[in-house]
């Protein structure tokens, strides 16, 4: 039954006023509300994204969430307008143009929301 229950992502930050601003101001995504824990949740299209206090902030060095897209450069010329700063790689096996990166069938970018959380654009290519 867990294939039809409802996914929240937790991600962990420092400073819950400055990721809000972030998440509603840049990414724009849909709050609906603090919880009595002291998260507060936003809806992506059918997940939900929880931001939790956590005084010592995030420690992955992985991907947290990848957020689908049908136009990555579109996308990214939006987020970019809105502040998000995108990270380039150059790597021998793992490098970014204009801040995309080829990956098999799909393009990925990376950014950073202000807490040290490490988020992605990806579009299917193939």
């Amino acid at each position: 039954m867990l294939a039809k229950t409802q996914v929240t992502c937790m991600l962990p930050v420092k400073d819950l006023a400055r990721a809000r601003r972030f998440y509603e101001q840049c990414l724009r995504l849909e709050p609906l509300g603090a919880k009595p824990d002291g998260k507060f949740v936003y809806r992506c299209g059918g997940t939900e994204i929880a931001l939790f206090p956590k005084p010592e902030g995030t420690k992955a060095e992985h991907t947290a969430l990848s957020f689908a897209v049908s136009d990555i450069a579109a996308e990214i010329a939006e987020l970019k307008g809105r502040g998000v700063k995108f990270e380039d790689y150059d790597f021998p096996d793992f490098k970014t143009v204009e801040h995309v990166c080829v990956l098999g069938s799909e393009k990925a970018a990376w950014f950073r929301d202000p807490e040290g959380n490490i988020l992605c654009l990806h579009e299917d290519i193939g």
